[in-house]
């Protein structure tokens, strides 16, 4: 087949040209030759080195043991065992998840107040209310705030479950990553970005990737919100912050 250049190799395989260079960079995928010009070009067995890659990727494989699982020497067996575990973990979460929006579809006291019992139960130890002034006096002139409010008044206990089991799920997808030594600027990264950013618009206000990038650099400007994001798992608010930055760093 003729050689693909970069551009070409990302048309035909539905990555971006910054995901091949990365990938290049790791060593995972090096293009097998270079133009004149010094630009990388892709040969038949490129091609068919990041069809492995794709799918080991679409299977929950971080790029190290990606590049194990296709490199010599290593037991494809037991790397998709451990994959297979990790998506196992995956579905006790959505059922959690799920457990929680039957109870929320069915919890017919929307708009009470929630208990101090029920706040423990939702929230531990944190009490979103110990900010509440603190966040009205930062933010109460603005239209999130304002959309925030009026949403968050009319949730239940039940609501606040499936919120935390939510925002939880995404939490343990930003750990695996952080854990497998994926990059924050990685294409997985900027996918649990897009969907950290989505929930909460769900939930609380419309969160423009402007605002998403201002959270993520309150996430490691204030200790506490570090310490609160860090109990999930130790560097969490650090490399969410990072994922959200490199997110929005070509503008998107």
């Amino acid at each position: 087949m003729k050689p693909l250049t970069v551009g070409e190799m990302a048309r035909l395989s539905g990555v971006t040209v910054r995901t091949l260079h990365h990938y290049d960079d790791i060593g995972l995928l090096p293009p097998s030759g270079r133009t004149a010009g010094g630009y990388r070009t892709y040969d038949e067995h490129d091609v068919d080195r990041l069809r492995s890659i794709l799918t080991y990727r679409e299977l929950g494989l971080g790029l190290e043991e990606i590049a194990e699982a296709i490199d010599a020497g290593t037991d494809a067996v037991e790397v998709l065992r451990v994959a297979r575990r990790r998506v196992d973990r995956r579905i006790r979460r959505l059922e959690v998840i799920r457990a929680s929006l039957d109870r929320a579809m069915d919890d017919e006291t929307r708009g009470s107040t929630m208990t101090p019992e029920e706040k423990l139960s939702v929230f531990g130890d944190f009490d979103p209310d110990d900010y509440a002034e603190e966040v009205k006096e930062r933010w109460g002139d603005t239209q999130a705030y304002a959309e925030s409010a009026r949403r968050a008044v009319r949730y239940t206990a039940a609501d606040w479950e499936s919120i935390k089991a939510q925002a939880a799920d995404i939490d343990s997808q930003f750990i695996a990553l952080m854990d497998a030594g994926v990059p924050p600027a990685s294409e997985a990264a900027a996918s649990v970005v897009e969907e950290h950013r989505l929930h909460i618009s769900r939930w609380f206000y419309e969160c423009t990737p402007e605002i998403h990038t201002g959270l993520g650099q309150m996430y490691v400007a204030d200790h506490r919100f570090t310490t609160n994001i860090d109990k999930a798992g130790e560097g969490l608010a650090a490399y969410m912050s990072a994922a959200i930055a490199a997110a929005y760093a070509d503008g998107a």
